[in-house]
């Protein structure tokens, strides 16, 4: 297949997908078994976009997984306009409770949250905004750096614990 086209494909796959896609699921888009082509191209896509496009960008987001993506900086702008959220309430109020909770378990977090938690787990891991290890038979969830750079958060989990608390801070008593 040309090289326009598997650009074409890949294109469309990050246009679509709303989320970090893998180099597999790019190859899949491309209709290609080469990774070596994905990459490349979407390395030439990235130039491009990110050269003449403002507020839209093509990032890495973690290791292997490509997004096209709104700048932060223009994320209130966009979220005037936008006709739908990207997370809902629950699934964000799950990766909140991660973000300032973690590392934490799932097991934890359904006692918290309810078992629907999990499937919040599976939307939020597929996005790129979590990441899991395995300790014995438990998952223990912790945010991606992608997450932090997403949400204009401080990476370093005390200075995101600190943003986060003064985000949810009530206000003093006569002061808006």
């Amino acid at each position: 297949m040309p090289d326009d086209r598997v650009e074409a494909f890949i294109e469309a796959a990050l246009y679509a997908a709303g989320k970090p896609l893998t180099v597999e699921e790019l190859c899949r888009a491309a209709g290609t078994t080469s990774r070596r082509k994905a990459l490349e191209a979407v390395r030439r896509i990235s130039s491009r976009v990110n050269a003449s496009f403002k507020a839209i960008e093509v990032a890495q987001a973690g290791e292997g997984r490509y997004v096209l993506q709104l700048r932060p900086e223009y994320g209130p702008v966009a979220k005037r306009f936008a006709t739908q959220q990207l997370l809902s309430r629950s699934v964000l109020k799950t990766l909140t409770m991660i973000a300032y909770f973690q590392p934490v378990s799932g097991s934890k977090l359904s006692s918290k949250k309810g078992s629907q938690v999990y499937g919040h787990l599976k939307i939020l891991e597929s996005m790129g905004f979590i990441a899991s290890t395995l300790e014995g038979k438990s998952h223990i969830y912790s945010t991606t750096p992608f997450f932090a750079e997403y949400f204009g958060l401080p990476s370093d989990l005390g200075s995101m614990k600190r943003k986060l608390d003064s985000l949810f801070e009530a206000p003093a008593p006569g002061k808006p």
